[in-house]
């Protein structure tokens, strides 16, 4: 990419560089303006100005492209798979001011985490320099996440005699981001995901909120299958597993992040009981796997790292938050 395209979207930055202006303004001008910067933000944002060219690796590539636009809603190009340089940072993130993540919108479907050190909205920002700048330490944070053949946290996919089918085939996929003054929400509908000898319709909600690290994950299959399921990548550190009267968690804790040094990292999972077939590992994550439905399954997954501004920084600390979110889940069926 050539050009930067910064993106027109207010955040607590900028009025810190305006401070002498902001003195002169009345109260109610500065209440006006606070209440104006977004909580939460969500974002796809695609190439353009290239062209798709023959690849290397057997697939076509988006070359020359000049700069990246935001749009509302993505039909993914038949040529697009994983590293053809067309999304930026290669998927859907959302984020609010204690961490973000993206999805890859590819056959991986896995998502991975961006660990931020700044409460400041970033995602417009990422990767506007260069494809894969993200995974080096910068000031406001980076991705942190290897999630390798995994579903990184909370992705989805289908287990099926113990070997795990991502979205290899699928005639169709769309994206739709919505942001509001409450939450900002990604949709996916992908059309004829193909595993096995099923053929399915799936729709995927994922919403972020102001406050707190987790994301509400919704997945509402056109079929009862067996074996649809999600997860947190095992990267071979301290697991916890525990189980209320409707909901329970699954949770990794310890050094398991990108950073240099590599620091500490909570992944949890929370899965209510009744939709729940089993929970076990499996070849490269901890999965929960659903029992066939078509009605809507609903989890939460959150990740809490050590260097997050006035984040959690202890494994005691970080099960402490878990069992507090169980309790809410037991009694209200609500994690706030």
């Amino acid at each position: 990419m050539k050009k930067i395209a910064i993106l027109p979207i207010v955040l607590l930055s900028l009025i810190s560089c305006k401070e002498n202006k902001s003195q002169q303004k009345n109260e109610k001008e500065v209440v006006t303006e606070v209440k104006s910067i977004p909580k939460t933000y969500a974002e796809i944002s695609i190439a353009q100005g290239g062209t798709w060219v023959d690849g290397p690796n057997g697939h076509e590539e988006y070359k020359g492209g000049t700069s990246f636009k935001n749009v509302a809603e993505l039909q993914l190009p038949e040529q697009h798979t994983d590293h053809t340089w067309y999304i930026r940072y290669e998927g859907p993130g959302w984020e609010n001011a204690q961490v973000g993540y993206r999805l890859y919108l590819d056959w991986r479907n896995a998502i991975d985490i961006y660990g931020k050190k700044t409460d400041s909205l970033v995602l417009p920002y990422v990767g506007q320099d260069g494809f894969d700048s993200y995974h080096h330490d910068a000031p406001w944070g980076q991705d942190i996440l290897k999630a390798g053949k995994s579903m990184g946290i909370g992705g989805y996919g289908r287990v099926m005699a113990d070997t795990m089918v991502h979205f290899q085939k699928v005639q169709d996929t769309k994206a739709k981001i919505t942001n509001s003054d409450t939450n900002s929400t990604i949709d996916i509908m992908y059309t004829g995901w193909e595993s096995g000898k099923d053929n399915i319709d799936l729709k995927s909600k994922l919403t972020i909120y102001p406050e707190d690290r987790y994301t509400k994950a919704e997945l509402t299959p056109s079929k009862a299958i067996e074996g649809l399921c999600t997860g947190i990548v095992d990267h071979n550190v301290n697991f916890h597993k525990k189980e209320g009267e409707t909901w329970a968690y699954i949770a990794t804790y310890g050094v398991q992040t990108l950073a240099e040094p590599a620091d500490k990292l909570g992944m949890a999972l929370f899965y209510k009981l009744n939709e729940v077939v089993e929970q076990k590992k499996g070849d490269y994550e901890h999965l929960v796997i659903f029992k066939p439905t078509t009605e809507t399954v609903t989890y939460y997954f959150l990740a809490a790292w050590e260097q997050e501004l006035n984040g959690i920084k202890t494994e005691e600390d970080f099960v402490k938050d878990l069992d507090s979110k169980l309790a809410a889940l037991n009694t209200t069926n609500s994690i706030k």
